[in-house]
């Protein structure tokens, strides 16, 4: 439970910043205190005010930088510190890289105890701005201010943009988002200004009304560009009005579709699609093989660092073309179809019913056929029966979510014993918690964390295990 901060210990001078925290923020030492400071980086030097405190922490902003760091670059993003995303922009790429490597690093060595000397350096992204190939938005009445002396009874009130920490109800307004390359910030603001002026209403967060509800964009590697529209109330005309300027205004989007969500969460996967213009699907493109993604399909937002992810990820697996894999959480099949060609089969389980038929796509339009999908959730699927009717996998193929694995999976692989499991991993102490599980009958053979996600603190890391001899 936070306390309340007498004024008096409120603010403190010349706080050395010696690291940083999984959230991003910095990290600082007082006798009694460890401080995280928000927009702080490892080698300044600040005054900070306190802004919630425990008993042995307590969250500060910056007041005044003392000292900068060598590693403290100017952001390149006019939206940064008050958007969510992007919170390391203020770090040099190469610090970044750095300060991740270390984070997962301390998760296996403290949480998975696991000798990390063999680590090898992390996989830096290629592309530090415009990587993302999926941004979603929303449409709101709320339009945060970033300044408290604006009169808003002045200003325009509606905002498409993303929502500010810790204010559900709360929209930033983008102007130039640099995570999606062209033409994603004309498409966001120039349907923006035409709702406005056709008078359309922004969708109220906290009473559920309003026409326009939520913005997606999509732009393959491909090119291909699908632009989904989510409307909440639309009163008649408007739907046809809205998705009709963007059909004319942006010919080359080759799949323009529209939801009603009238539901009091912003989820579609529960939703009708309709399809105003072009294909309800784009294509995505690696090493040869193409994938089908439709507006609920789950694939790596970064597509060309996930070709790079998933090159690791087939080099660890070290397949001859004899091999059974098991690829567990295959989600729409990216991983099982891009290492079929290596392997004599794969079986790839999954918990959505429409990856799995994703995946089964996937295989098809690309004309491999030692691929099997299976939907369910992992531990009801992966059974001894299951097994017994597939085969013993010679290689295990894992990419949980960030919870990481349920325990009876990891039960389940170990009475297994295949012979090489890869561990795939956004969440490198969960990924660690599995690791002490699994280092009942495996021990840790290599270490490779991959950065999908530049300026932010997230980081992917792979793994293999081979069975104890």
């Amino acid at each position: 439970m936070s306390r309340r901060i007498p004024q008096d210990k409120k603010f403190l001078k010349d706080i050395a910043i010696i690291d940083i925290a999984e959230e991003g923020k910095g990290v600082g030492k007082t006798e009694d205190l460890v401080l995280f400071v928000e927009k702080a980086v490892p080698g300044d030097v600040v005054d900070v005010e306190l802004m919630r405190k425990k008993k042995n922490f307590a969250e500060a902003r910056v007041t005044s930088l003392k000292e900068a760091s060598s590693y403290r670059v100017d952001p390149f993003c006019a939206h940064f510190g008050v958007c969510g995303g992007c919170k390391w922009q203020h770090m040099t790429y190469d610090a970044q890289l750095k300060f991740k490597q270390q984070s997962v690093d301390n998760a296996l060595s403290r949480i998975g105890k696991v000798d990390t000397s063999a680590m090898e350096s992390i996989l830096g992204s290629a592309q530090t701005e415009y990587y993302r190939n999926k941004l979603e938005y929303t449409f709101s009445n709320k339009k945060w201010l970033t300044s408290v002396d604006e009169d808003s009874s002045q200003l325009e009130m509606n905002a498409l943009g993303f929502h500010v920490p810790g204010r559900f109800d709360k929209i930033l307004d983008i102007d130039h988002c640099f995570l999606q390359e062209d033409p994603s910030n004309e498409v966001r603001n120039s349907i923006r200004d035409f709702a406005l002026s056709q008078g359309m209403t922004f969708y109220d967060l906290r009473e559920h009304t309003g026409v326009l509800r939520n913005l997606i964009i999509r732009i393959s590697s491909t090119g291909e560009m699908m632009v989904i529209v989510v409307f909440a109330y639309p009163e008649e005309g408007q739907v046809e009005l809205l998705m009709e300027f963007v059909k004319e205004k942006f010919p080359q989007v080759a799949s323009l579709l529209y939801i009603v969500n009238q539901k009091r969460n912003d989820t579609i996967f529960d939703q009708d699609i309709h399809v105003y213009a072009g294909r309800d699907f784009i294509y995505e493109e690696m090493e040869g093989l193409r994938y089908k993604v439709g507006p609920k399909s789950f694939y790596q937002t970064n597509s060309a660092q996930a070709y790079e992810l998933y090159k690791i990820t087939r080099d660890f697996a070290d397949l001859k073309g004899d091999e059974l894999v098991y690829d567990l959480y295959t989600g729409a099949g990216t991983i099982a179809n891009f290492v079929a060609k290596k392997a004599r089969e794969v079986v790839g389980v999954e918990y959505v019913p429409t990856a799995i038929e994703d995946a089964k796509v996937n295989s098809s339009i690309n004309d491999i056929t030692n691929t099997k999908f299976y939907a369910g959730d992992m531990k009801d699927v992966l059974t001894p029966s299951f097994i017994a009717e597939h085969g013993k996998p010679d290689v295990v193929i894992t990419d949980p979510p960030r919870a990481g694995m349920h325990a009876d999976v990891v039960a389940r692989l170990l009475e297994m014993e295949s012979p090489r499991i890869v561990y795939v991993s956004c969440n490198a102490a969960t990924q660690a918690r599995d690791l002490v599980l699994l280092g009942e009958k495996y021990e840790v053979k290599r270490i490779k964390p991959v950065d999908m996600f530049p300026h932010t603190q997230h980081v992917e890391n792979v793994v293999l295990l081979e069975l104890k001899k």
